[in-house]
């Protein structure tokens, strides 16, 4: 009988450490399949750890990023990884979807078609039951996570539908889609909260000033990660030239979290099989496929 599998499409290296990690290394442990698709190179990043500002870094900065993935993994207990190793398209300010701000080679600029194309390929050939991946604002909109949006979702769709990408082996339909709900305010609140009675400086005051009251939360599902939020927080740190071990990913000590926020948060995008939300899985309502 085939594992369950749960493949995260990413669009730099470090998200797969920043946004589901804790569920990944769970899932791994549990003896699920996990795997990782991992768009761009990663190369536009800044050096955002002082520790890594020196000479030589920035000019190897794809393959060190290469290099930190592969570890991040690793400590996740990820063994399938998938590096289709686009340009990176790099931060655009106040982006508006126009290619021309970009390099011509970088990531957006890539015909759409032969990105979903190369995710077909490898859907059909690895066959994941559920995929992840960001919603329709990227999280955040950069030019590659918006982008990492569009192909995920195209590419479940044309993986299932035998006339598109013959070339890229038998159909196989996805049967659960899920967008990363990586921070949620009734989340944050809690934990800005818990801080603030701990006597501990919250990151998080100014976002929730900026975050409209009315705003819906749309997330249906929550996994439950306190038993590898250690996993994730050394995941993070294997991404060293991106993540500051004296930044906001540590500002909330790690017993705090497991206290009052231990969950990852997912918005069901689509389902085929029936499992009713709110939900504590995102392999709720699934049965192996043999």
């Amino acid at each position: 009988m085939a594992k369950l599998h749960a493949m995260f499409v990413h669009a730099h290296p470090d998200d797969e450490s920043s946004k589901g990690a804790g569920t990944m290394a769970r899932y791994a442990k549990e003896g699920y399949r996990v795997s990782v698709v991992t768009l761009t190179d990663g190369a536009a990043g800044d050096i955002l750890n002082p520790a890594m500002d020196r000479p030589g870094v920035k000019e190897r900065l794809p393959e060190i990023r290469r290099e930190e993935l592969e570890r991040a993994l690793a400590v996740l207990g990820v063994s399938e990884s998938h590096q289709l190793g686009y340009p990176d398209s790099g931060w655009v300010e106040d982006f508006a979807g126009d290619g021309s701000q970009l390099d011509p080679g970088a990531f957006w600029n890539v015909p759409e078609d032969e990105v979903v194309g190369r995710l077909v390929a490898i859907i059909r050939r690895t066959r994941p039951d559920v995929l992840v991946t960001y919603g329709p604002d990227g999280g955040y909109p950069h030019p590659d996570h918006l982008r990492c949006h569009t192909v995920s979702v195209a590419a479940v769709d044309a993986a299932a539908d035998p006339d598109r990408f013959p070339e890229a082996g038998e159909p196989w339909q996805v049967r659960k889609l899920y967008y990363i709900a990586a921070f949620t305010r009734s989340r944050m609140r809690r934990l800005h909260e818990a801080a603030l009675e701990r006597g501990i400086d919250s990151p998080f005051g100014e976002w929730l000033e900026r975050w409209p009251a009315d705003a819906p939360e749309t997330f249906t599902t929550s996994v439950e990660v306190g038993d590898y939020l250690s996993q994730r927080n050394q995941a993070l740190l294997a991404h060293a030239t991106q993540i500051d071990p004296e930044g906001l990913w540590f500002a909330i000590p790690e017993d705090l979290v497991r206290e009052v926020g231990p969950y990852e948060d997912y918005e069901l995008a689509r389902s085929l099989v029936d499992a009713p939300t709110p939900e504590d899985s995102l392999f709720a309502g699934l049965e192996p496929r043999g």
